[in-house]
């Protein structure tokens, strides 16, 4: 998946910038880069299905 090559290509990069930062920056940066080397977690957005024909108004009561 192109999301997983971004993914590995974002850890890479991020690892390569954590080489040239100080020690406190250095170590965020490995958990960043721990993050994206993570499989994501989420599950699809499900969405309700909506019956139309349950919200039109049929009639004219007033």
């Amino acid at each position: 998946m192109l999301d997983d090559e971004f993914n590995r290509q974002r850890a890479r990069l991020v690892r390569e910038l954590a080489d040239r930062a100080d020690p406190f920056i250095k170590r965020r940066l490995l958990d960043l880069a721990s993050r994206y080397e993570q499989p994501r977690k989420t599950k699809p957005l499900v969405l309700p299905s909506i019956n139309v024909e349950e919200h039109l108004d049929h009639g004219d009561d007033g």
